[in-house]
C-alpha cells in the first residue's frame, strides 16, 4: 500500500488492488473507494453510506440501527431496528411490514389494505378501506363489502350471496344466483 499525507492534512492510502481510503484532516470522516466502483463513507455522525456501483443503490446505516436503501428507480426501503420495514414505491404507494407479520399498504388514491399475520387470530384476513368510504373484508370463509349507507354484501366461499340493505331488506342467492330469500 502507498500512503500520502496531503498539505491540508488528509491521508490517502492506496492499496494494490486499486482501492483508496481517504481520511479527513480531523479523522472524523473516512471515504473508501473500491476498485469495483463501490464507495463507502463513514460520516462524522457515525452514519455509514455505502454506494453499490453495479446496482446504483445507496445503503445508509444510522447509529440507531435504521437502514435506508435507495434504488435507481426511486424506490426507498427503510429497515427499522425493531424489524419493521417501510417501502415507498416510485408511484408513492407505501407498504409497511411490521415485525408481528401485520402488513399495511397505502395507495396514492387513498385506498388502504391491511393484512393480518397468518399467526394472528384473524389468520391472514385482509381488510381493504377505499377512499369512497367502502370497506371490504376477505377471509377464508367469505368476502364482504360494506357500503357507507349501511348496505352489506357478503359472498361465501360456496358461492352463496347475502345482501343486507340499509332499508332492512335482506336478499339471499344460492351459488347459481337464484334468489332463495327476499325479505323486505
Amino acid at each position: 500500500k502507498v500512503e500520502e499525507v496531503l498539505t491540508d492534512g488528509r491521508r490517502i492510502i492506496t492499496f494494490r488492488n486499486g482501492t483508496k481510503k481517504e481520511i479527513s484532516t480531523d479523522k472524523r470522516m473516512t471515504t473508501i473507494s473500491f476498485f469495483n466502483g463501490d464507495v463507502k463513507k463513514i460520516m462524522p455522525d457515525q452514519r455509514v453510506i455505502y454506494y453499490y456501483a453495479d446496482a446504483q443503490t445507496t445503503h445508509t446505516t444510522y447509529p440507531d440501527g435504521l437502514e435506508v436503501l435507495r434504488f435507481p428507480n426511486n424506490q426507498i426501503e427503510k429497515h427499522y431496528p425493531d424489524g419493521t420495514q417501510e417501502i415507498v414505491f416510485p408511484d408513492h404507494t407505501v407498504k409497511c411490514l411490521y415485525s408481528d407479520g401485520f402488513k399495511e399498504t397505502f395507495f396514492p388514491d387513498g385506498t388502504v389494505v391491511k393484512v393480518e399475520n397468518a399467526f394472528s387470530s384473524l389468520h391472514g384476513d385482509k381488510i381493504v378501506v377505499f377512499s369512497n368510504g367502502q370497506r371490504e373484508v376477505h377471509t377464508a370463509q367469505f368476502k364482504r363489502r360494506e357500503y357507507p349507507d349501511g348496505t352489506v354484501k357478503t359472498v361465501y366461499c360456496n358461492g352463496r350471496q347475502e345482501t343486507k340493505y340499509s332499508t332492512g331488506q335482506v336478499l339471499i342467492k344460492d351459488e347459481e344466483g337464484n334468489i332463495i330469500l327476499d325479505k323486505k
